[in-house]
């Protein structure tokens, strides 16, 4: 509080003078005093430890998980599909979420998985004799489940960002679903089905209270949720994940995963995050140019563990190929933790290989697809809801342009993987790898929160699909009510 300065009271039966000259005559002899003096240093020193004490975040996380905020907007030159609005949700549905990134998981913290708004921490040194001095601080232990926190940073600073919901094509829900369920997902530590659809009812009704949602029934809206779909399309209380899907209000909602349902028309699969984020044209370039020049000494190549509880396990399988095949190709066995992020043995691995073999996962997909063809290293895949079914937007539409496909019925018949990679020539393979180093833009989330100008990563690509999407259902018949 500033000090309050007494003015000297006028002597017994005698009126203060108003003369503006001796009044200011006195303030002015009066800053040769000590004691004004001493007030105005009290009173600098006031201001300077309240400025200090604004700047200082209250609690240590909540500055690196802070509410990102822009004012941001798109012209309608530059937005021909037109223009997102973003809903101000209740911080419970995401920042707060963040907040408590130890609580996240039920075996350890998730905050260092989680910082750098998404990316992860820095993979510089674990990389340096892998990677390019130039790029290696492209480099980070990116989480695969990390999506919602990237795209809702990139969307903040979205080129055909609106803040007037009236001028909006679509509306944008920032919620983190695949943080909220995480850690309900265990019944070993019972959790309830209440609780792993809890976060998900309330998003609901909060969204289905706004105006702009009663206008379309939510056909409009979309968000993204950063896990796979099956771990939202809870049947019965009993079974895996939560039914947030299936809640009465998702239908209409477009819902950007990381594996979609190949018949649900409102799920949209979009690329796992690797942990390559550029910042810049000239490090896209040069990172190409790099994985381009690559001798490669294997034929093939395989990063992954067995599923010992899967009967007639496709992995086993795949292994003991490639064990067998000791000079064609090279293996990357992780059972264990071998594979968890601070190695450099899986890009190694596959910059060292002409093709990678990419199973499915615990589901159809796995995010070595994408590790894998980023590191220049041509896919092959043996279901084709692995990746031709899940990521259109993305991906080239001709599969043999970039990828092999082996059935896998074929290989379970003992068909020599490395017998039918033999047979493809070497222009093919060189044909097959431009491809891949070709749409690596496409398959990348970039660091800056602005993106990379000139350049279309998966985040440009995902939200311009949404909004085609959005204008194609403003035609006539086409709107889902």
């Amino acid at each position: 509080m500033p000090p309050v300065f007494d003015s000297p009271s006028p002597e017994p039966n005698q009126k203060p003078a108003l003369d503006r000259k001796n009044s200011f005559n006195s303030v002015h002899l009066s800053i040769y005093s000590p004691r004004t003096w001493l007030i105005l240093t009290i009173f600098l020193l006031q201001i300077l430890l309240f400025l200090i004490a604004r700047s200082l975040p209250t609690n240590p996380r909540l500055h690196h998980f802070s509410t990102p905020v822009s004012t941001v907007q798109g012209s309608d030159a530059n937005c021909p599909s037109g223009k997102v609005y973003i809903y101000s949700l209740p911080p419970i549905f995401n920042t707060e979420l963040l907040d408590k990134c130890d609580d996240l998981n039920p075996w350890t913290s998730r905050c260092e998985a989680l910082s750098n708004h998404g990316l992860g921490q820095r993979a510089e040194s674990a990389l340096k004799a892998v990677v390019p001095d130039t790029v290696r601080h492209a480099w980070f232990w990116t989480d695969q489940f990390a999506l919602e926190i990237i795209h809702h940073y990139r969307m903040i600073n979205y080129k055909c960002r609106t803040l007037e919901p009236e001028s909006a094509t679509a509306f944008y829900i920032p919620f983190y679903a695949g943080l909220a369920v995480g850690k309900y997902l265990w019944g070993s530590y019972n959790y309830t089905a209440r609780d792993r659809d809890r976060h998900c009812e309330m998003m609901l009704s909060w969204v289905r209270d706004r105006p702009y949602w009663n206008r379309s029934d939510g056909w409009d809206h979309f968000m993204t949720m950063g896990r796979i779909t099956w771990d939202f399309r809870r049947s019965r209380d009993e079974d895996w994940g939560s039914r947030c899907i299936y809640l009465p209000g998702m239908r209409n909602i477009t819902r950007l995963l990381i594996e979609r349902n190949s018949w649900d028309y409102f799920d949209v699969g979009v690329p796992y995050p690797t942990g390559f984020h550029p910042s810049s044209p000239g490090e896209v370039k040069e990172w190409q140019e790099f994985v381009g020049r690559q001798r490669r000494t294997n034929l093939y190549c395989f990063a992954g563990a067995t599923r010992g509880f899967i009967k007639d396990d496709f992995r086993s399988l795949l292994l003991r190929q490639c064990y067998n095949d000791t000079g064609s190709c090279r293996v990357v066995d992780c059972g264990g933790s071998r594979c968890f992020n601070g190695t450099s043995a899986i890009l190694e691995t596959f910059l060292d290989s002409n093709f990678c073999l990419q199973p499915r996962g615990d589901s159809f997909t796995r995010r070595s697809i994408f590790d894998c063809m980023v590191a220049g290293t041509i896919p092959v895949f043996f279901w084709k809801r692995t990746a031709y079914f899940q990521y259109e937007w993305f991906l080239p539409q001709e599969p043999d342009s970039y990828s092999v496909f082996i059935d896998r019925n074929e290989v379970k018949n003992r068909t020599s993987i490395r017998g039918v990679l033999e047979k493809i020539g070497k222009k093919d393979i060189r044909r097959m790898r431009r491809k891949v180093i070709e749409i690596i833009p496409n398959i990348v989330y970039a660091k800056p929160s602005e993106g990379i100008e000139g350049i279309k990563d998966a985040f440009d690509l995902a939200v311009e699909g949404v909004l085609r999407r959005m204008k194609e259902q403003e035609k006539p018949g086409f709107k889902w009510k």
